[in-house]
């Protein structure tokens, strides 16, 4: 089980034009924000990334808006765990469970997670809050992560999961974010 004091959300090129041409991009952006939020309120970490921001756009503000203190991560590479940054921040954020979202599923979403996997942690990837330009490439990242062991949550299967119970401080701040 994921907990409140492991877990890490990784929020994976929500950006720029990429993020509103995605397939099913409203709910997409709309479910990684109830994961930032939640993060928010449950005080974990959530680290940012942004593929080659000045290329591609900055993060939809709908998420952005909700991550605070902090800039996102830039990057070049696929994979985060190819940037010094992210290597640093994984570092200091000292947790061993990772949430994986963001776009595209079957490029850096998959590549990431798959190296966030090598390296020993626990990673799960929000099947409802990934995406991909086809639905076909989406299920295909889903699929290959899959096969390697990183298994799909949802964003109300990980929150309650996080939760563990019905009488936690913030149960009512998740409930209306997954109502």
């Amino acid at each position: 089980m994921f907990t409140i004091e492991e877990a890490c959300l990784v929020v994976v090129d929500v950006q720029g034009k990429l993020a509103t041409i995605v397939d099913e991009s409203e709910a997409v952006i709309e479910n990684v924000a109830k994961l930032v939020q939640a993060m928010d309120a449950l005080e974990i970490p959530v680290l940012w990334l942004e593929q080659n921001p000045s290329r591609l756009g900055g993060t939809a503000l709908d998420i952005a808006q909700y991550i605070h203190g902090q800039q996102p991560i830039a990057k070049m590479t696929f994979s985060a765990c190819q940037e010094q940054d992210f290597v640093d921040a994984l570092k200091a954020s000292g947790r061993s469970q990772f949430i994986v979202t963001g776009i595209e599923t079957h490029i850096c979403v998959y590549q990431t997670a798959r190296q966030l996997k090598e390296q020993g942690f626990e990673v799960e990837v929000v099947a409802d809050a990934v995406s991909s330009r086809t639905k076909a490439n989406k299920e295909i990242g889903l699929e290959k992560m899959k096969a390697l062991g990183i298994l799909p949550t949802s964003v109300e299967m990980i929150l309650y999961e996080l939760l563990q119970r019905a009488d936690h401080p913030h149960f009512k701040t998740v409930l209306q974010l997954v109502k």
